[in-house]
């Protein structure tokens, strides 16, 4: 394997002046710079790139924070994320924090260490302070922080809303909610959405609402309960994977969907379509989010001024068989 060393002799140049032609930083002449590329491409020299991240303090990599990749949300926006950090040669390095705090913290260390160039959250584990401390280029995505940081989220709160609407429309009147977990900020947008609505509607009961914690078992554990120490003819659940959990509950129980309970999740992750009736649910523009928030970093990386930092994108409510009642 050809070395630094061996593309100057070739060259015939110093290691300093091939050194400054890889990493583009002082002069070089332009015949000279043909030389060493000419003996580079002859050598097919590929250069340390931990030592040129060590030199450089930059990597052309940026680190990606997810809560929980088996999710079926997630891997549609990691995918968009790395397709646009791709396009701009980039390399995106995924971390799973399990919604853990501590070990969100342990991953920036590492990012940090590595000289990453950005760096995506997707979870809301660290407060505002903490992540102005990282001290590299942060995009917030999925779950709010704070104003101060660069954002992309859906318009949970409107989404929620319309949910709970849909199965009023369909003449639901005893509308449970299976709510995300309570330290989350999207989950807590939903229910407040869920809330307001039935407030309006005149509605609103607090014994209708229930924990799932965007689990397909304790979803269906809840439900289960629900449906069976209570009188409810419809269920928003605060994503498609409790929304699933809340279908095996009801058939469990021999019980219609739609007809004897209407269900709707959140997300639109093609789950959704996978099940029996398939979920009505309410659409994010997952893949549009994903790489809306990857274009933000590179601008914030590259020093590129940002016209808008915060991004609140629409949702869209899609019926599907358990919300069609006959």
């Amino acid at each position: 394997m050809a070395t630094i060393r061996d593309v100057a002799k070739l060259a015939g140049v110093s290691v300093a002046t091939v050194s400054r032609v890889l990493n583009q930083n002082g002069y070089v002449n332009k015949e000279t710079e043909k030389r060493v590329k000419q003996a580079i491409e002859q050598l097919n020299y590929k250069p340390n790139e931990v030592a040129r991240t060590l030199f450089k303090k930059t990597s052309r990599t940026i680190g990606l924070i997810v809560p929980d990749i088996s999710n079926p949300f997630f891997p549609e926006l990691v995918r968009a994320v790395e397709d646009v950090m791709n396009i701009y040669d980039y390399t995106v390095i995924l971390c799973n924090s399990d919604e853990k705090g501590e070990k969100e913290k342990e991953y920036i260390d590492i990012l940090k260490q590595r000289y990453v160039d950005g760096i995506i959250l997707t979870t809301n584990q660290l407060t505002i302070g903490e992540v102005s401390k990282i001290d590299v280029p942060v995009v917030v995505l999925d779950r709010p922080l704070d104003h101060s940081l660069p954002s992309v989220i859906a318009n949970n709160y409107e989404g929620a809303r319309m949910a709970t609407r849909h199965l009023y429309d369909i003449g639901c009147r005893r509308i449970a909610h299976i709510q995300g977990p309570l330290h989350v900020v999207n989950a807590v947008e939903r229910f407040n959405g869920y809330r307001d609505e039935m407030k309006e509607l005149g509605l609103w009961d607090e014994q209708l609402v229930f924990l799932g914690d965007y689990n397909l078992k304790l979803a269906k554990e809840v439900t289960l309960h629900a449906l069976q120490t209570l009188s409810i003819d419809g269920i928003f659940a605060g994503n498609d994977v409790m929304a699933v959990g809340a279908l095996k509950a009801a058939q469990q129980l021999d019980l219609d969907v739609p007809n004897d309970v209407a269900i709707i999740g959140y997300d639109n992750i093609p789950l959704s379509e996978m099940t029996t009736p398939e979920l009505s649910t309410v659409s994010q523009p997952i893949y549009q989010m994903g790489a809306m928030a990857a274009r933000l970093l590179v601008k914030k990386i590259e020093g590129q001024s940002i016209e808008q930092s915060q991004h609140k994108l629409p949702v869209q409510l899609i019926q599907r068989k358990s919300t069609m009642r006959e």
